[in-house]
């Protein structure tokens, strides 16, 4: 594969998003979200709006997953865009997925939309998360 050709600013934080999960330290997330970000799950079909929810549901993710590991980048052509391919286990399930990153010109990110495969592994993720987050989620659809 080609490298990937991305904005400038939005291979900034993709980079700093790649350190971050390297390290498992999701601390300087919210400097890399939009105020207005959104995080569309495989599990709810109304996206999640808000920096403050998008960082607690993704702080929350790295925590439920394990093995987790990236395998492939795509980009689209005007480089705001990147679709990163990964794998895990939850609760013993193995899980595919892939992570759809929208950046700002800015290089903030304004949507992280994620979608799991197969079955069983979209069900053990959305057990684990509805456990952790469930009633804070719930909270913040009714902000």
């Amino acid at each position: 594969m080609s490298e990937l050709k991305l904005h400038p600013n939005a291979a900034q934080s993709l980079g700093q998003w790649h350190e971050m999960i390297r390290t498992g330290d999701l601390s300087a997330l919210p400097e890399l979200l939009d105020p207005q970000a959104v995080f569309r799950s495989p599990m709810a079909h109304t996206p999640y709006p808000g920096a403050p929810v998008v960082s607690m549901i993704l702080n929350t993710v790295i925590k439920v997953f394990e093995n987790f590991t990236y395998h492939r980048e795509l980009a689209t052509a005007d480089g705001l865009n990147v679709i990163l391919e990964f794998s895990a286990d939850v609760s013993g399930k193995a899980l595919k997925g892939i992570d759809m990153i929208r950046f700002n010109e800015q290089g903030k990110i304004v949507e992280f939309e994620v979608m799991v495969r197969p079955l069983s592994g979209l069900q053990a993720l959305g057990e684990q998360m509805g456990q952790r987050l469930g009633a804070y989620l719930a909270a913040s659809k009714a902000l």
